[in-house]
């Protein structure tokens, strides 16, 4: 079976293809722009199998689209190619809206006419965020299938209509699709302007943490490798039209997870008088949603599939991933800073 990967160089994109090429059963065809986020490194160790393919092309070129279905004919489409920082939609929305809204609608339309003249695509599955449902309350049930679309961010929205566009396409135009929401993805070989390998590298240099606010923000966690599980469930098992929601069910607070972050490095890297003394407030993030949590229940009784990592073990691998490859994350040119908003909480 042969699977057209957008976004394959990426966080997600990467472990996702990976997952395919170990396990033996599939062709992995990877578009990717190769943005500041995307890095081929991340698939080094597969680069060379004859499953593997590497296409750069960016999705809101048409014209390059239509070429690579062409040539190489997929039976299952994966979308996963996205901006997908909150803190950049906010500072330049641009990207993020051409990108997410119109590289999403280019990459249906040309599946839509691959499909019309061919007959051989079997699934679109569009890979999306839990961000598209907006604020939970802390006292809540988590967002299920059915919850309202109340985007917060630019990235948010983005998001959202990128979702809606899929539905649409399906429903007026017969495009057989799923799609996912997932919570916040973390493991190795992340892009360090989130939150485990940004903390990580800054406490390493012994410079300060900045955290949004209060730190109580809550987030369900996720780890990479149970993501790319999930994934290939839903592409091959998944109802044509459904949506799934992919979660750890690992609730955390921003502050709890720096403070991870900071025991497990004093764990395998000692400091005199440890990390968490780095820790600084800052102030808050315009829009900042206090709390995302998803209902998996679908996804765990329909499709068999739950999360194998518990947050204390990934976040522990995931530490120690970056401590055994910290050239990796130096090379990325962040200089261990918090992007986006022009700068306002580079302390």
């Amino acid at each position: 079976m042969k699977v057209l990967v957008t976004g394959g160089a990426g966080f997600i994109g990467s472990a996702f293809i990976r997952h395919l090429i170990s396990d033996g059963a599939y062709q992995v065809v990877n578009v990717d722009k190769l943005t500041y986020a995307g890095s081929l490194d991340s698939l080094a160790d597969i680069s060379e199998s004859p499953d593997y393919v590497f296409e750069k092309v960016d999705i809101c070129d048409r014209a390059s689209l239509i070429r690579v279905f062409a040539e190489h004919s997929p039976d299952m489409v994966v979308h996963l190619a996205a901006e997908s920082h909150v803190d950049r939609s906010i500072d330049g929305p641009e990207t993020c809206i051409q990108t997410n809204i119109m590289g999403t609608f280019h990459l249906i339309d040309v599946a839509l006419r691959y499909q019309r003249e061919t007959g051989r695509l079997r699934r679109f599955h569009h890979v999306s965020t839990d961000e598209v449902f907006g604020d939970l309350g802390l006292g809540d049930v988590p967002f299920s299938e059915n919850s309202s679309y109340r985007p917060s961010s630019p990235y948010a929205a983005s998001k959202a209509c990128a979702d809606h566009l899929v539905r649409a396409w399906g429903r007026t135009y017969g495009v057989p699709f799923v799609i996912s929401n997932c919570s916040n993805n973390y493991g190795p070989y992340q892009y360090p302007e989130k939150l485990i390998p940004l903390t990580t590298m800054r406490a390493l240099a012994g410079r300060s943490l900045p955290i949004y606010g209060d730190g109580q923000q809550i987030r369900d966690w996720l780890y990479v490798e149970d993501h790319a599980l999930a994934l290939e469930k839903i592409m091959i098992d998944g109802r044509n039209g459904e949506t799934y929601l992919v979660g750890g069910r690992e609730e955390r607070t921003n502050l709890e997870v720096v403070r991870g972050v900071c025991q497990a490095l004093q764990k395998y890297r000692p400091r005199e008088n440890g990390y968490e003394k780095l820790i600084t407030f800052v102030g808050d993030r315009p829009g900042h949603d206090r709390r995302y949590a998803v209902d998996t229940t679908s996804l765990e009784r329909e499709l068999g599939w739950r999360p194998l990592r518990s947050f204390e073990s990934g976040l522990d691998n995931t530490v120690r991933w970056y401590l055994e490859n910290f050239r990796w994350l130096e090379a990325k040119e962040t200089n261990g800073e918090r992007l986006g908003l022009g700068g306002d909480i580079r302390v």
